[in-house]
């Protein structure tokens, strides 16, 4: 397959820029390139200005700078923890597999993940977005940045096109044309306008039913967080509740809970100077050791090691 991981992506048809930023942005592939300091391992392109794209790359401590496409990945590697960086927003989130990254068209982050990265990625142009949008007769609405987002039927939708980026036959590109529209719609239907109107996926919970879900997790109360409560609140048994929670999260309740207090973790080793010990004790960790093997076993990092690195 010939290499287009440094040319431009060309601009969909009818596309103007509506700004001189907007002209200078770099197309998704090329941006990509430059950041990830790589080649794809596969890449396909056609004439709307649509590509797939399949990378592996190393850890990343980088900026993404706006680009010309919105970029939709999906993650196809081992589970690890990564953060991104919006100005004064900071996103945690674990990649994993059934997980979702969006980045909307114009957008800017900081990246910082540990370890490598296996990842299959979209570019998709805003006028096809639209194009479906008019097609649908839905207004114009615009792409939520999601960081790790659960959505196990747009991640498996991204990662079956790999398969046809081996070459360029009529049927591969047929497919990818028809994917994209596919994800197009999905990605309207899902992924914009108030992040609480996600459908879960088949077998999951309401999303009313996940929110007060989530917000007792969150809570500081045991007895809030305890799965007879949960399952209670939910109207459901305890493994029909922990088997619909996986299904709209990609999470066990208990895995879940752990990722929401190593997030706490993080923010009191950035935003803190209590020493590491005390951090473990607060979020019920058993020993500092435990803390610290759980801690690096989702980030790549120590404690230490990670609050040295962020508090610069």
């Amino acid at each position: 397959m010939r290499d287009v991981s440094q040319q431009s992506v060309p601009p969909a048809p009818g596309a103007q820029p509506d700004d001189s930023s907007h002209s200078e942005r770099r197309a998704a592939g090329a941006e990509m390139a430059r950041v990830l300091r790589t080649e794809p391992f596969r890449m396909a392109l056609d004439a709307s200005g649509a590509g797939l794209a399949h990378w592996r790359h190393d850890p990343l401590h980088d900026v993404v700078e706006p680009m010309s496409h919105h970029v939709i990945m999906a993650y196809n590697g081992v589970m690890q923890r990564m953060e991104r960086r919006s100005g004064r927003s900071v996103a945690i989130g674990t990649f994993r597999p059934g997980v979702l990254i969006i980045i909307p068209e114009g957008s800017s982050s900081r990246w910082d993940i540990p370890k490598p990265v296996d990842v299959v990625q979209l570019y998709l142009p805003d006028a096809i977005l639209k194009r479906i949008a008019d097609e649908a007769q839905v207004g114009p609405a615009d792409l939520l940045e999601r960081t790790a987002h659960p959505d196990p039927i747009t991640s498996r939708l991204i990662l079956s096109a790999a398969d046809t980026l081996q070459g360029n036959g009529a049927l591969d590109a047929l497919f990818r044309h028809q994917l994209t529209d596919l994800l197009a719609t999905r990605l309207l239907a899902a992924h914009t306008g108030s992040p609480t109107t996600f459908e879960p996926t088949m077998g999951g919970l309401s999303p009313k039913i996940l929110l007060r879900a989530i917000e007792r997790l969150r809570s500081d109360s045991d007895a809030d967080v305890s799965l007879d409560a949960l399952a209670s609140d939910a109207g459901l048994s305890r493994f029909h509740f922990c088997r619909a929670f996986k299904e709209s999260t990609g999470l066990s309740p208990h895995a879940w809970l752990r990722q929401h207090r190593l997030e706490q973790a993080m923010k009191m080793l950035r935003d803190g100077d209590d020493p590491v010990v005390s951090i473990a004790a607060a979020l019920g960790y058993a020993s500092q050791t435990a803390f610290a093997a759980a801690f690096r076993k989702l980030t790549g990092e120590t404690p230490s090691d990670w609050r040295r690195r962020h508090t610069r």
